[in-house]
Order: C-alpha cells, then sequence, then structure tokens
C-alpha cells in the first residue's frame, strides 16, 4: 500500500466507521468489518478512479456478508445492495455515480435500484420518534422532517431532564438526539438514561460526526449530518428500526 493511500485511508476511518456501523446495525459489528476491509484493501493495488475513501466504502461494502437471520427480513423489502446504496447516497452523501462503482455495477442499475428502493421505503416502518434538541426552531424543523417520513413524534425535548422524562412516559420506538444540548445538559448522557431503562434505537444527530466516530469508546451505531434532508432520515430511521428489530428477535 502507498504511503498517501495509507494516510487517505487513516483521514477516512471516521466517514468508513460510520457507513460499516450503519450497515451491520452495531458498533462492534461495524468496526470488525472496517478492520477486515482495511486489511483487504493492503493487499492489493489501488482502484483506479476511487478516492482512499471510497475504497474503503468497496471494501466494506465487498466484505460484508449479512448472517442468515439478518437477510431474511429484508426479503419482501429492501436488498442488501439497495440498502448499501441508499447508506452511500444518502448518509454518505456519494454520487450515484461513485456508489455504482463502489459497488461494481452500471450507473443506470444504480438509479433503477434506487427508484425502487425509495419506492419500498416509503412503504418501510413507521415509529413513535423522541426529539432531543435544544435549538426551538431546529426541533420544529427536524419534527416537521419526522412527519414527512411517515412517523409519529412522542415528544420535543429541549433538556436532558425532559428528554429522560418524556421517554419514560412514552417508550419511543426511536430516539433522534442532538449531542450538545447547551445548558440543558447532554445529549449522549441522555440516552445513556434512556437506554438504561429499555431498549431503543437510536440516531444521533450533529454537525461533526467524525468526532462521535473515533472507535475508542462505546459511540453510536447511528449518525447523521447536520444538516439533511427528508430522505436522509428516512433511511437512517429505517436501518436503525430494522437493526433494532433485528438484535431482539
Amino acid at each position: 500500500m502507498s504511503e498517501s493511500l495509507r494516510d487517505g485511508l487513516i483521514q477516512a476511518l471516521p466517514y468508513g466507521r460510520r457507513y460499516a456501523r450503519a450497515l451491520t446495525g452495531s458498533q462492534p459489528a461495524g468496526d470488525l468489518l472496517v478492520a477486515e476491509s482495511l486489511r483487504g484493501l493492503s493487499l492489493q493495488r489501488p482502484i483506479p478512479g476511487l478516492s482512499p475513501l471510497q475504497q474503503l466504502y468497496w471494501a466494506i461494502s465487498r466484505h460484508y456478508e449479512p448472517a442468515p437471520h439478518v437477510r431474511a427480513p429484508y426479503a419482501n423489502g429492501l436488498s442488501l445492495r439497495q440498502r448499501q446504496l441508499l447508506l452511500l447516497t444518502t448518509l454518505e452523501e456519494v454520487s450515484v455515480d461513485v456508489a455504482a462503482k463502489v459497488l461494481e455495477i452500471s450507473t443506470d442499475t444504480a438509479r433503477a435500484e434506487l427508484d425502487e428502493a425509495q419506492t419500498l421505503l416509503r412503504k418501510g416502518v413507521q415509529t413513535s420518534v423522541l426529539i432531543i434538541e435544544d435549538e426551538p426552531i431546529i426541533a420544529m424543523d427536524i419534527e416537521q422532517l419526522v412527519l414527512q417520513c411517515g412517523h409519529k413524534v412522542a415528544g420535543v425535548a429541549h433538556t436532558q431532564a425532559d428528554a429522560v422524562q418524556i421517554a419514560l412516559n412514552t417508550r419511543p420506538g426511536l430516539v433522534l438526539a442532538d449531542i450538545n444540548l447547551g445548558s440543558g445538559g447532554d445529549g449522549m448522557a441522555a440516552v445513556m438514561e434512556i437506554t438504561a431503562g429499555f431498549e431503543v434505537p437510536v440516531i444521533y444527530v450533529t454537525a461533526y460526526p467524525e468526532r462521535l466516530l473515533t472507535g475508542e469508546t462505546m459511540e453510536p451505531c447511528f449518525v447523521i449530518t447536520k444538516p439533511f434532508d427528508p430522505l436522509t432520515l428516512a433511511v437512517a430511521t429505517y436501518q436503525a428500526v430494522s437493526s433494532a428489530s433485528l438484535t431482539q428477535a
């Protein structure tokens, strides 16, 4: 492996971790997948036309092999490749052309798969969402996005204490949490209190996702970057809720 590729892969690690964790549904599985993918990349020549980050996406997509109990629930919904395409183009903000190269398919095939995936997504999971956000205007925007995705809003919390109380009262199906709640506390601390009481999938919202994806401590599986659009939220929600149901099955 060349020095330039190695340096590029080091810089790409946080985003590779985000993709792998969202794909697998857990931090340990995602980080293990990244490690295996890096070992595979070290044994081959650089892929022409792909940046180091895109090569890492390629390796992760190629190495990921869901267990049999994970494959079955998606049989009548999104295929693995469709989920990969959605995660790459929304969560990772990769262009369709690049996503097609990463998955080694034609651009026309990628577009057709994405169109079908978005149709299936609109018929996908619906749940109740607890929004944890200290900025009232941003919270209103997020609430509108949640409703546009077909979900119900369990409540909107502006502080850590409110978040815990609303969660205990409503037992939401998903928590959408900002990290920094200003004087109102800490979003991750609120989530830790909530998940100590019952299991619930969590999506963190932050302008700095790389800070949460170091691989050094217990970190979130699902991270989306501010600002985001309804499709990004819909994809992340589908993965988070589906992954949780598989884990609990």
